[in-house]
């Protein structure tokens, strides 16, 4: 037999006993949910990559239920559905669906430290705690987003009322909340460091949901060539950069009798930690928070805000009604604060509603088995990695009247007072609930109502008037190049 033909007849024997060993595999899971068939050595493709296709998920919960599973190659995933499902996972079983699957891009990028390994609860434990003692969630950083709120409403009153599109503007306003409690450090709107920063971020959110990404996530091979990994991983590294040189600095003057900040208790705990073996808090850990904290709030924050400004444009009697609250209950004297969220029942379910229309993150942050467990009668294997649906959740007919529309008596009672919903699932649930929730509440309704205070919010000249359906189904468009008018309201100081 000649070496080339040898060589070719070994390579088809192995990709067939690989295939093989993948179907056995997979049909080794018998007690898993149900799902679409898995290709053999392929899994499902159609549905893994997530970005495009969670509208594909409403069909297999059609044919499937409320859980089902779908296969990256030879490995199940199981995603949840539906308020019910999601509560039992997340909520009743919260410890055994507490942990995250390994990430190869991540890893690489981390080098090993990624939050969403074995060290994330000492390091959320740990964040937490000093976050909150630094503001978070306390009287002072409301100070800080009130007086950052005057900064962005002087930026849009430059703009005259003309067509702008405000998702910078919001961008910055958010860098400097989160950077106040990080490095105690404000930056000016025209800073070519904050803009870089922030364009940075708006990047790492285009890598992550790029082919590539899931490429390298799907083959890790890959990542071991050079090329593709600094690819892949370019904007990370140079946030990673970014966040190495303000370590280096708070190292250079720290002073331990007096920590100013959130990096100058986690350089404290460093040091307490240096004689552990493999401590989870080293300089790389720490780069992981920063980016954790400061990495993805200010675009889901900008881009919340953004689409808010949009939407009530577009439903103009919305907006007065919550202009009106707001006089009713400031008296135009002040800005709104936190405590008046109580007196004005109506904004806080329009800002509840919006979330929930808005559908940030169609799924959770992938989640993680962390022990053989039987659900809803099915086995599930320690370590299968689950997406939690949240749009199902957001969107379940059982739990919301109206679910596809906007709709603000969805968080109203009988008398028109704000009501809790359980479904409103906007942040995830659980033991893995968003770190920055309280941060993000208290962002959300403290800018909206100083713009609302401060501006009417009209559509450009020529704009149709659109409902809720269209504005959500066209969100990339309006995230992206769409603008608005923010016209001065002469009754506000």
């Amino acid at each position: 037999m000649e070496p080339s033909s040898f060589i070719t007849l070994t390579l088809v024997l192995l990709l067939i006993v690989h295939i093989l060993l993948s179907w056995l595999k997979q049909h080794r899971h018998q007690s898993l949910p149900p799902g679409p068939t898995p290709i053999p050595l392929l899994g499902t493709p159609k549905y893994i990559n997530l970005y495009p296709v969670t509208k594909n998920f409403q069909t297999l919960i059609q044919k499937y239920g409320s859980v089902f599973t779908i296969w990256k190659m030879s490995e199940p995933v199981i995603v949840l559905c539906g308020y019910e499902a999601m509560k039992d996972a997340l909520v009743n079983h919260a410890e055994e669906f507490s942990a995250r699957p390994y990430i190869p891009v991540l890893q690489v990028s981390s080098e090993g430290y990624s939050l969403v390994g074995s060290r994330w609860r000492t390091l959320r434990r740990f964040s937490l705690k000093y976050l909150r003692n630094l503001g978070m969630g306390k009287k002072s950083m409301e100070i800080t987003i009130l007086e950052e709120s005057k900064h962005l409403m002087q930026a849009m009153s430059d703009t005259e009322g003309k067509p702008f599109n405000p998702i910078m503007l919001l961008g910055y306003a958010t860098v400097n909340i989160i950077s106040s409690l990080l490095f105690r450090e404000r930056f000016d709107y025209q800073d070519e460091n904050l803009q870089k920063l922030l364009l940075a971020m708006f990047e790492t959110f285009k890598e992550i949901s790029s082919t590539l990404h899931m490429l390298c996530n799907m083959f890790p091979v890959l990542l071991k060539f050079e090329i593709i990994q600094q690819k892949v991983c370019k904007t990370r590294f140079f946030l990673k950069n970014i966040y190495t040189n303000y370590i280096d600095h708070h190292k250079e003057t720290l002073n331990p009798e007096s920590p100013r900040d959130f990096l100058d208790y986690f350089l404290l705990k460093i040091k307490e930690v240096e004689n552990e073996v493999d401590p989870d808090f080293c300089y790389m850990s720490l780069i992981e928070m920063i980016n954790a904290v400061l990495g993805t709030g200010p675009v889901a924050m900008a881009s919340t805000i953004k689409f808010s400004m949009v939407l009530v444009a577009h439903y103009p009697e919305v907006q007065a009604r919550i202009q009106q609250e707001i006089e009713k209950t400031t008296k135009s004297l002040r800005l709104p604060e936190f405590m008046d969220k109580a007196h004005m029942p109506y904004t806080n379910a329009v800002i509840h509603e919006i979330q929930r229309v808005f559908d940030l993150a169609p799924t959770s942050f992938l989640h993680a088995v962390t022990e053989d467990i039987m659900f809803r009668g099915y086995t599930i294997p320690k370590g299968t990695t689950v997406i939690p649906f949240l749009t199902s959740v957001l969107q379940d007919p059982s739990q919301w009247e109206t679910p596809e529309d906007f709709n603000p008596d969805h968080f109203l009672d009988e008398e028109g007072q704000f009501r809790n919903r359980l479904a409103f699932m906007a942040f995830s649930a659980g033991k893995r609930v968003c770190l920055g929730e309280s941060l993000v509440r208290s962002q959300f309704f403290l800018f909206l109502t100083a713009l609302l205070q401060k501006f009417t919010l009209t559509l450009p000249p020529g704009t149709e008037r659109q409902d809720s359906r269209y504005l959500t189904l066209h969100k990339e468009e309006i995230l992206g190049s769409s603008q608005i008018c923010a016209v001065p309201r002469s009754s506000s100081k």
